[in-house]
C-alpha cells in the first residue's frame, strides 16, 4: 500500500497525480494499480538517498524496538548464521560505542522508559543482566544453526570459526554457495 506520508516530503508530482486519480472513490492505493510512469517516480521518490526524511519522536522509539526485536532470531535454527553473529556483535559491542544512539544500551534505555514505546514502562533495564542470559544461551543457539548445515561445513565453522566470520563478513551467501557447490559436484576428496 502507498500512504503518503506527512515525514517524507513532497511527492513527485507524477506519482500525486496518479494517487488522486486513482484514490478518488476508493482508499487505499496499491503500487500494483499505478500506471508505468508513476510507478516508476514512486520508485526513484522512495529511493532517493538526498530526499530529506523527517522522524518523529515515535517513529525513533519504534526503530529502537525493532532492532531489539533481531534479537528474538536469535533462538531460531533456521537464521542464518551470518546474522547470528552480527546481531551477537551488536549486543557485545565495545563498551565506547554504548553511548551510540542505537547501540544496544541505546536501545534498551529508551524502550525501556520512553512513553511512546510499545511495551509498558519498564523502567531502567540491566544490559549486563540481558547479556548474560544471552551468554548463556548462545552456545545453544549456534549449535542448532551449524547443526543444519552438511557435516563437512559444521566441522569447518568449529574447526576455524575466525575464518568462516570473516568469509561471511565478505559474502553473507558464502557459506551457502559452498554447500551447493559441494552438493552439486560432490566432495572432490571423499
Amino acid at each position: 500500500m502507498l500512504n503518503a506520508s506527512p515525514y517524507i516530503g513532497p511527492l513527485p508530482a507524477a506519482f500525486a497525480q496518479a494517487v488522486r486519480v486513482q484514490a478518488i472513490g476508493r482508499q487505499p492505493v496499491l503500487f500494483e494499480d499505478l500506471a508505468p510512469e508513476a510507478k516508476t517516480a514512486a520508485l526513484q521518490y522512495v529511493f532517493d538517498d538526498e530526499a530529506p526524511v523527517e522522524w518523529s519522536e515515535e517513529d525513533v522509539v519504534l526503530l529502537h524496538w525493532r532492532l531489539l526485536q533481531e534479537l528474538a532470531d536469535l533462538g531460531d535454527p533456521d537464521t542464518p548464521l551470518d546474522e547470528k553473529i552480527d546481531a551477537l556483535r551488536w549486543v557485545f559491542t565495545d563498551p565506547i560505542c554504548e553511548r551510540e544512539p542505537f547501540s544496544f544500551v541505546n536501545c534498551l534505555r529508551v524502550v525501556g522508559s520512553s512513553p511512546l514505546s510499545p511495551v509498558p514502562y519498564l523502567g531502567p533495564i540491566d544490559a549486563e543482566s540481558i547479556r548474560g542470559w544471552i551468554r548463556h544461551h548462545v552456545h545453544e543457539w549456534l549449535t542448532a544453526t551449524i547443526n543444519r548445515y552438511p557435516s563437512w561445513a559444521a566441522a569447518a565453522v568449529l574447526e576455524n570459526p575466525c575464518w568462516i566470520e570473516s568469509r561471511l563478513a565478505k559474502n553473507p551467501q558464502w557459506i551457502n554457495e559452498e554447500i551447493k557447490k559441494h552438493t552439486v559436484q560432490g566432495d572432490l576428496f571423499a
